[in-house]
């Protein structure tokens, strides 16, 4: 690694007290994963050097939402042609598209998909209409923006051919986990049918099509941002498979600060971990999953086990937090807590957020 190296990114943020979008200048220097941030318009300095621990080489690329000290950046331009040279030359968009089963192992399929250098960067469930694809079988689907080099060949490859055999090979999606129907799993054929198909599931403006939540007898799951950021999305919804729990809405959010405070406000003044809740719901991406069930908010928390990590690693050790958790911040998970509040959560991610 070249110890001069660094990335340039064209940054844009909201400033929503001056209803202004902002822009900069992004430095990235992957040598010691430092920043530096310019202000554009006014010609200087924003951000000095500094290390940054929180952030990855690759979360870094066009489209991508960053957080830094509390401000989501979006990515939206190389800021120098070395960069785009190093990082843009073979970095594609896809889409992957997935059918709803019972038996089908999403949380393997996730971390598979990580090990082939792939980065899922948005995500939905919704259900398929013959209009949204016609390619696939209509009903609930999971939808897939998925990042990666040449990301359309990797992930057809991935997925593999239509008449593959359940456990014929490890690799290929459609054998070892059971797609046996070529209408139950899709890929985009070229990177300008992907950027079509997109911006169907993810359009740049508009909501697209709506989620699969449900709203009633449930309870809201939220894969923390330190937990994606680990990489362990994957061993949290395979564990989450393991306890019997089936998610009925599932989608990636990128919260914004002001929401997180609104979420979290019932915590303010009552827990003195609030401002760490805050700002590790803020600080990436997060998966908000839904379950239903009767008493789902009892038995989905006794899944989760207790809010601190050390404490459940000694009552509840095969507990999601017992297994992902570090601290009572960044715990792996949050769950909804009293069975009043599951709807009420629920609605706020799926439905409020989404306005």
């Amino acid at each position: 690694m070249d110890h001069k190296e660094q990335f340039s990114f064209i940054a844009e943020w909201y400033d929503a007290s001056a209803s202004l979008i902002r822009r900069y200048i992004f430095l990235f220097h992957p040598k010691d994963g430092s920043i530096e941030m310019y202000d554009i318009k006014n010609h200087r300095t924003f951000l000095k050097r500094t290390k940054y621990e929180q952030l990855r080489p690759e979360d870094l690329f066009i489209g991508s939402i960053i957080t830094v000290y509390a401000r989501q950046l979006h990515l939206v331009g190389y800021g120098d042609q070395y960069t785009a040279l190093k990082l843009g030359s073979k970095k594609q968009k896809t889409l992957g598209v997935l059918r709803s089963s019972s038996d089908l192992k999403f949380g393997k399929l996730i971390d598979q998909l990580y090990s082939s250098g792939l980065v899922i960067s948005k995500a939905k469930m919704t259900d398929l209409t013959s209009d949204l694809l016609q390619y696939l079988t209509c009903g609930p689907a999971v939808a897939l923006e998925i990042l990666g080099d040449e990301a359309v060949s990797a992930w057809k490859k991935l997925i593999g051919a239509p008449n593959s055999r359940r456990g014929e090979n490890e690799t290929n999606v459609r054998a070892f986990y059971g797609i046996d129907n070529s209408n139950n799993a899709y890929g985009s054929e070229c990177a300008a049918a992907a950027a079509r198909e997109l911006e169907i599931f993810f359009p740049l403006h508009g909501k697209g099509p709506s989620n699969t939540a449900k709203c009633f007898d449930c309870t809201l799951c939220i894969i923390k941002p330190h937990a994606i950021a680990e990489g362990l999305l994957g061993k949290i919804l395979d564990a989450i498979e393991e306890w019997g729990f089936k998610f009925t809405a599932f989608q990636l959010f990128n919260v914004e600060r002001a929401n997180a405070e609104e979420f979290f406000e019932v915590y303010k003044g009552v827990v003195s971990e609030y401002n760490g809740m805050v700002n590790e719901l803020s600080s990436g991406p997060c998966l908000a999953l839904e379950f239903q069930g009767k008493d789902i908010q009892k038995s989905f928390r006794e899944c989760c086990g207790p809010s601190d990590p050390e404490i459940a690693r000694h009552l509840r050790p095969r507990s999601l937090r017992g297994l992902f958790g570090k601290n009572k911040v960044q715990n792996a998970i949050h769950c909804t807590d009293l069975p009043e509040d599951g709807v009420l959560e629920v609605e706020y991610f799926f439905k409020i957020l989404n306005s």
